[in-house]
This record gives C-alpha cells, structure tokens and sequence, in this order.
C-alpha cells in the first residue's frame, strides 16, 4: 500500500479510504500527495497524534470522529513545534567573538591578539622550539620547512619556508594568531597577514644576548596565557647558567674560532648572541668584527693561532669522514688547532635564538674545559675526538661571492 498514491491513504498505523475524507479545500492534495513528501519530523508528528488519538479513542477513525483526530493532530504539532523552538532558537545565536587585547610586539607594533590563542603559526624554527619548551604545542597548528627540532615538529602542516610562505596554506589553517622573527620573515608578509585579518606578532630574532632570548621566551609565555611555565622555564635556564659561571670563572677563557662557512669562511661578530653564548661557555672569539658575519682571511686567522675550532652542526656525527681531507690542506695545517686536533663540534642548538641555546652552552663548556666537570657526570662521547666538519651548515648561496657578506635572513633559515 502506498502513501497518497492508491485508494487508501495511510496516516501513521491507520489507513484511511479517501472516499470518506472531507471534500474540502487542501484535503484532496494532502490525501494523495502530502505523505509522501513528509520529512521525518513531520512524519513523528502523525505518529505522535496518531498515539494521542488512539489513546483517547481506543479505536480507528471513523468518518463521525474526524474532527477529533484533526485536534489530536494539530495538539501533537503544536506540542513539537513548542518543544523545538528552544533549540532552533540557540541554534540560530551566532557565537560570541572571542576576546582580544592589544599588545606591542618586539617590531614595535601595536598588534591586537586573542585573550588566548587557541591555533598557532610559526614561521620560525626557533620560535617553534620555545612553543615547546613552553608546553603548548598543541596549539601549533602550522610551521615551516625549516622547523624540524623536536621531532615532532616535522609532523606540523607546513607553509613553505620562512622567508616565502605560502599565504594560502597559512589562512587555510585559519589561525588566531601567527609568530613571526623580525630579520627571517619579510616586513610584506606580515603585511599581508595583517591585510588577510590575521594577527602577527613579531620577535626580535637579532638579540644581542642570551639574557634576550631568555627574555622573549617569558613575552611568548605572556602572550600565550601561560605566564607561570615561562617562569619555571627561564628560572631553570638561569640556574643553569650560574651554575655552569660559578664552575668556570676562576678559569681562563678560551680563544676560539666559530666557523659558520668553510668556503668563504665566515664567522660571527662580537655583537651576536652565538658570541654572547661563546662568553658564557668560557669562550672568546679571536673575531673583533662588528658586522654580524664577517668574512675572515685565512692568512689572518693563521696569525691569530686560535685555541680552538668551533663548528655547529646537526649531525657531527657525519662530519668524520670530511676532517681528514680538510686537515690534508696546506693552508689549514698552518692552524695550530687542525694540527693538534683542538676543535668542538656542539649542537645546532647555538644557531638558534631559543631556550635549547643553553644546552649548547653547556655541552661547548664540557669540551673546551673538561677538568672542570671531573666532579660531574658528563655525557657519553666516543672515545676518538669528534672530527671537523669541512661544511657543517649548508653551503652557502650561490649568489655570495668572496666580496660579500651573507645576511642574517640567508643564514637565519636554519633558524
């Protein structure tokens, strides 16, 4: 039997001849063609009135009683409609906006930001690293290619690198909030962030100081509503730092040499945090530049005769098979240091303006002045020192020449 379509027309358990329904207006559409267009709200509602009417009744309709199953009918409509208009009213509120402040970023802007930023970019790996260090990588939402410490960074949506994101993947993501590093991310990308509706606040990437960095870590904690773990954080970096000044400061420091290139090679300058990180492990460059990366002469260098090589690298481990060849050089085996094997190799970790920074301090402090660790237990090493790596950052561009100096944003990449 179907709905509306045969001699009968079925209401919820009752089937109805269509000879005995009113000849009324509406009536003869609603016997043949209404049921089977009904929705299943409208189809609880014959059911509903159907259960009502029974239940007064006892028994089927019949032509003398139709005017009561229309009441039972149109008392179970208004009974559903009454219970869901509540909902389809709440329904219907739109969410409040969520509540914003202004804050001044390290650009100097004045940046409207949510009371508590719930989806994250980065377009820095450094600022990636603090947003762990800090425990709220749950909001990370996004990073760059770059980002790849911790691990678990590498598993972030990536939007392209720091210096080009893609804008689409970063509005896609529809973030709350993005963080952005003064001398990585171009000023026309923060433009365009701003001009998409999405908040950007800037760091400054070129501190001076690891006390900078350390300073930044607690704004970020600021920023993203969790003040308290920014203080345990940056109280434990400090304690460790005076803690390392108290085993090395009766002393001397060692002269060292920080290899950012071998070809052209470049170093950094006495106003960078990696030198102000240097000071800390008990560590003085020989380089007197103050441009950030200066380009050293290897003729100068030899007349220097510094203690020791410094290298930074992800991998030292794969480093040894490139020190022989280096050392193999005539010009580098007039360096006192390649001839007694005096070199570190510590963590990328110094590269980075981030909480990390610390630990690299540490472990530069354990080579450069072993006996002062005797009473400490140190970390294992093997049992040959570690070799020189004859590159250990990427090479650089192939666009700098031997006449000039690479730019933080060519070098920061890593950062």
């Amino acid at each position: 039997m179907q709905f509306g379509r045969g001699p009968a027309t079925v209401f919820g358990f009752i089937a109805e001849s269509q000879a005995t329904l009113p000849r009324r207006r509406g009536w003869a559409y609603f016997a043949r063609g209404y049921a089977s267009s009904t929705t299943p709200v409208s189809r609880r509602v014959f059911l509903l009135s159907e259960f009502l009417w029974r239940s007064c009744q006892g028994r089927f309709v019949q032509h003398r009683s139709i005017n009561a199953m229309r009441r039972a009918r149109v008392f179970g409509v208004a009974v559903l409609l009454l219970s869901a208009w509540p909902l389809r009213a709440q329904s219907l509120t739109p969410a409040p906006p969520p509540a914003m402040r202004e804050v001044v970023d390290e650009f100097g802007r004045t940046v409207r930001v949510p009371e508590l930023p719930m989806r994250i970019v980065s377009l820095a790996p450094s600022l990636t690293e603090t947003l762990y260090a800090l425990g709220v990588q749950d909001r990370l939402v996004g990073d760059t290619d770059f980002c790849d410490y911790p691990p678990d960074a590498q598993k972030k949506t990536k939007v392209g690198g720091a210096i080009n994101p893609n804008l689409e993947e970063i509005a896609a993501l529809h973030p709350d909030l993005v963080l952005a590093t003064k001398e990585i991310n171009r000023p026309d990308t923060v433009r365009a962030l701003d001009n998409l509706g999405i908040p950007v606040y800037g760091t400054d990437a070129h501190t001076r100081t690891v006390d900078d960095i350390l300073s930044t870590t607690q704004k970020l904690a600021d920023l993203l509503g969790v003040p308290e773990a920014g203080k345990s954080l940056t109280a434990e970096l400090h304690a460790r730092l005076t803690a390392l000044h108290s085993k090395l400061e009766a002393l001397p420091p060692s002269r060292v040499l920080f290899i950012v290139w071998t070809h052209p090679l470049i170093s950094v300058g006495k106003n960078t945090f990696i030198a102000d990180a240097l000071r800390k492990a008990d560590a003085a460059s020989v380089v007197d530049a103050t441009q950030d990366w200066p380009q050293m002469n290897l003729e100068e260098v030899v007349r220097l005769q510094p203690d020791y090589l410094v290298f930074a690298a992800s991998h030292a481990e794969s480093a040894s098979r490139d020190f022989e060849s280096l050392a193999s050089l005539p010009s580098w085996q007039l360096l006192d240091a390649v001839r007694n094997r005096r070199f570190a190799v510590i963590s990328d970790a110094v590269n980075r303006p981030a909480p990390r920074i610390v630990s690299a301090i540490e472990d530069l402090a354990r080579q450069l002045h072993p006996a002062a660790f005797q009473d400490s237990p140190a970390p294992e090493k093997p049992a040959t020192p570690a070799p020189l790596p004859s590159n250990p950052l990427p090479a650089a561009p192939a666009h700098m020449t031997l006449n000039t100096q690479p730019t933080m944003v060519e070098f920061a990449c890593a950062r």
